[in-house]
């Protein structure tokens, strides 16, 4: 049966060193403050989650030195205050009747450069920039790449639940039958079973039998799995608010001595990029090492995307592994290593684990088996 043990709740103390920690970072990079929209960043630093589909302004600004403050809708203001987890943070509510961008504009230095977030609404910070002119404004990911990108123990603690529970997921994934079924029927079991094993939240069940698998974000669809396929599988989500992502690949039946030599180079790169985690390295070392591995083999060329990309209360977002990043491993940082090869019109193979970088190297948050598993 699956754990139903929940993770004690982020505290006060916990959203209020993250604010502080952006705020400090900001200023580090020379930026006046940060400006954060509903999201994935605002649910971090204060645990609050708004709607973003709204067009009435909520928007979190921090600055160093400052308190914090959450501009909201008056009509909203009373779930903010419930929702918000941090005592540190002080609201200022508006009416319908009023301007938002009056009340946030009197917030920030009328020169100041800001980082804002990724997905902030244009409309937004046009009307703030109409207001302050002489303000700049730079995307969160740009300016602040590692906003979110190390992890406390508690996140680190959930991160390894839904790690564990992606696992349980797929040993019971290779108990059914594919034969003869569709790659959404098995798509489907998937789903379920990331549910049965806590997940709130999945995100994405990819199964791409046979040349579908050369694709490496196939969408399950209505081919009939075969025998002889080899068949890529990639599933996550959310538990407990933090998210899951791995993949592995199966045959059904025994593989051909070319498919078994294929899924070799790939594991084998799969170890060496994890092989390569440890504090100071590069973000592009990670690469360097699995993609030299399949390069060294010959299917360099077929190996069409990066190794890795962060996790957290996203299953994507920064760091990524990929060549130009130079950005140093810290512990605490939670990311994937994923390297593929991709034959097209035939099969494609991938093998994905969340590695977590320690104080002496890496730690795989998944644990199970990457040899080729055959399935019925």
């Amino acid at each position: 049966m699956p754990s139903t043990d929940q993770p004690a709740p982020f505290t006060a103390d916990d959203y209020r060193a993250r604010m502080t920690r952006a705020a400090e970072s900001a200023d580090a990079a020379g930026l006046a403050g940060v400006l954060v929209a509903p999201g994935p960043d605002m649910v971090h630093l204060t645990g609050y989650r708004p709607t973003a589909d709204t067009e009435r302004l909520t928007l979190l600004v921090l600055r160093a030195g400052h308190d914090p403050v959450l501009v909201v809708p008056a009509l909203e203001a009373a779930d903010a205050e419930r929702a918000a987890g941090s005592p540190a943070l002080t609201l200022r509510d508006w009416t319908d009747a009023a301007n938002p961008y009056t009340l946030t504009a009197g917030l920030l230095d009328a020169k100041g450069r800001f980082g804002i977030s990724d997905n902030a609404w244009a409309l937004h910070l046009l009307a703030l920039h109409k207001l302050l002119p002489d303000t700049s404004y730079a995307s969160l990911t740009d300016a602040l790449p590692m906003l979110r990108a190390v992890k406390d123990a508690a996140e680190l603690e959930r991160l390894a639940a839904a790690g564990a529970a992606a696992d349980a997921t797929y040993e019971q994934i290779l108990k059914v039958r594919f034969s003869g079924r569709r790659e959404s029927d098995v798509a489907a079991d998937l789903a379920a079973l990331l549910v049965g094993h806590g997940h709130s939240q999945v995100d994405f069940t990819v199964v791409g039998s046979g040349p579908n698998g050369a694709d490496p974000h196939h969408e399950a669809g209505d081919r009939t799995i075969e025998q002889g396929d080899m068949v890529v599988l990639d599933f996550g989500g959310l538990k407990h608010g933090y998210g899951s992502d791995t993949s592995r690949t199966v045959h059904v039946g025994e593989p051909t001595a070319e498919e078994q030599r294929v899924h070799d180079v790939v594991r084998e790169a799969q170890e060496a990029g994890c092989g390569a985690v440890r504090p100071g390295a590069a973000c592009q070392d990670v690469d360097r090492a699995a993609r030299a591995v399949i390069t060294e083999f010959g299917y360099g060329e077929r190996f069409i995307h990066r190794t890795g990309h962060g996790i957290g209360v996203t299953t994507h977002e920064p760091p990524y592994m990929i060549e130009g990043e130079e950005q140093p491993l810290v512990p605490g940082m939670c990311f994937s290593v994923e390297p593929g090869i991709y034959l097209p019109g035939r099969f494609g193979v991938r093998i994905e684990d969340i590695v977590t970088v320690t104080r002496s190297g890496g730690r795989r948050l998944n644990t199970t088996a990457r040899e080729l598993a055959v399935v019925e």
